[in-house]
């Protein structure tokens, strides 16, 4: 299935956002809590602050942006494409020890930050590295507000014309080994993510109401949630944090017609909440999920109760993020079929050369324009991951008859706790920082509003005394949220296999007892 050749093109994004620009100038372009941007002001504000980095000399180099979902995040990022730059978008909410592993890993030009990160930025030290901050009271660190770029030049003539070709966004992901990785993708394959949101997902240009409590630092709440309203000259309502309370509000005072909505817990939280039954959603038209697939009894709540189906999509960072899409009435426990312009196979496990056929399980991997160009400076991770043009996903599956796929396990030991990816190495390496603790593994466990959740088992060291009080103060310190473990089993050693390699395994069952 081709893409919808009746879209408009762009080189990019930033070309998409200023057409939209000239054609709705006056149409609420951004929207959060309580204040709006028009068309007209998001393009000045974006053009005064690409002007301002441009200045700093960013073209070409990547900026970090480390801020919440929120009218200056969006703003932020645009500026930052609009520059010329590569846009880096971090969780502000990560630790000092997390924020100093994935800022190594991105090696930023500038950072741009809020006052959520910034007094943990103070405490990291960034050198020589210079940062912007949204209001700041920070004397030392120059001040970015809304109101001063407006008033400023905003003017996008002379600014850099971004090529398809050049780098536009770098995203934090665990790969396949979750280690951290900046997964970099070309204007090309971000705009060609969009186009096949849109064919897939068909919209009324100039029309739609968006609403999407998604973070921009995922690829969703960037890529779908924020590009494809602004390309297509939409009204984008953001909520900064998901309260199912404010979303169903939202959904009602704003007359939303694209709930971009996210992994089942989304959903699964909108319907506990109290205010859902007396919730108008006569505007809706579609309501999207991604992260991790939806329950059949998901599915079916949720249509019964509000008339409009769940239209889910699957993918992952270095996909762009879409590769599969589920039909309004899905097979129960099938991840869908291929994107427009995607290919997909299920090849065998020990060498991913040999295409297998209808039934048979084996690693899937997919070909399409929306991929990554690589991981950021991991040439060996990024062909182990790319092969002859085709994405090895590290998901085993199997295709039936009518091409529709089917997950039946991981090859890597990532979990998703309500549409994060979350790799328990990860975890564990903080775990093993702490004094007394000897050892430490992580697993996941199913849960029925997040999908998944970490559970720790420990080992301490001899004559060591740490009790469960303790040791989630110190997860609250280190880690954020969706990586902490929700329980702690105390262990005298831990399992392993008669290779004496950790039996993940074991620990599995033993989190389910």
């Amino acid at each position: 299935m081709p893409i919808d050749p009746s879209l408009p093109r762009y080189p990019s994004v930033v070309h998409a956002l200023r057409d939209s620009v000239e054609r709705h100038p006056e149409r609420r372009a951004l929207v959060c809590r309580g204040r709006t941007l028009s068309y007209r002001e998001l393009g000045h504000a974006v053009g005064a602050l690409a002007r301002r980095l441009v200045s700093a000399g960013v073209q070409g180099q990547r900026v970090v942006v480390l801020l919440p979902t929120s009218i200056e995040g969006v703003v932020s990022v645009l500026g930052v494409l609009a520059a010329g730059a590569q846009v880096a978008p971090i969780n502000p909410f990560f630790s000092v020890g997390e924020l100093h592993t994935v800022l190594a890993e991105v090696s930023p030009a500038l950072v741009i930050t809020g006052a959520d990160a910034s007094p943990k930025l103070r405490e990291l030290g960034l050198g020589p590295i210079p940062v912007l901050r949204w209001d700041a009271a920070d004397a030392a660190a120059p001040e970015l507000a809304l109101d001063a770029l407006l008033a400023a030049n905003g003017s996008w003539n002379g600014l850099p014309e971004p090529t398809p070709a050049e780098r536009a966004v770098a995203l934090l992901t665990g790969g396949t080994t979750g280690e951290p990785k900046a997964v970099e993708h070309a204007h090309a394959g971000v705009f060609a993510s969009v186009l096949q949101h849109c064919s897939v997902w068909p919209l009324r240009a100039g029309e739609e109401r968006f609403l999407s409590a998604a973070p921009i630092f995922h690829i969703w709440g960037l890529f779908y949630a924020t590009f494809v309203p602004l390309y297509l000259a939409g009204t984008l309502v953001l909520i900064p944090k998901y309260e199912p309370e404010r979303v169903l509000e939202a959904i009602e005072a704003e007359r939303i017609t694209v709930f971009g909505g996210g992994p089942a817990p989304v959903y699964l939280g909108l319907l506990a909440c109290e205010r859902f039954a007396r919730t108008d959603f006569s505007s809706l038209t579609h309501c999207l999920s991604g992260g991790a697939p939806c329950p059949l009894e998901l599915h079916e709540r949720w249509s019964r109760a509000t008339g409009r189906p769940l239209l889910e999509g699957w993918g992952m960072t270095e996909a762009g993020p879409l590769c599969l899409s589920r039909p309004a009435a899905p097979k129960p426990t099938s991840v869908g079929r291929p994107v427009p312009g995607t290919e997909l196979q299920v090849v065998d496990l020990e060498q991913g050369t040999r295409v297998l056929g209808v039934g048979e399980a084996g690693e899937v991997r997919v070909r399409g324009p929306q991929l990554m160009l690589g991981y950021r400076g991991r040439a060996e991770a990024t062909e182990a991951a790319v092969r002859d043009g085709w994405l090895y996903t590290g998901d085993v599956g199997y295709l039936d008859a009518d091409g529709d796929l089917f997950l039946v396990d991981r090859k890597k030991d990532m979990i998703i706790v309500g549409g994060y990816n979350v790799y328990p190495r990860q975890v564990d390496e903080v775990l093993f920082r702490h004094p007394l603790i000897a050892e430490a593994a992580s697993v996941g466990r199913p849960d029925a509003r997040l999908g998944e959740v970490l559970v720790a088992f420990v080992v301490l060291r001899r004559g060591a005394s740490l009790d469960a009080e303790a040791f989630f103060e110190y997860c609250r310190r280190e880690l954020v949220k969706y990586r902490r473990p929700v329980a702690v089993t105390f262990l005298d050693s831990l399992p392993r296999t008669n290779a004496r390699k950790l039996d993940r395994k074991a620990l599995r069952a033993l989190a389910l007892q």
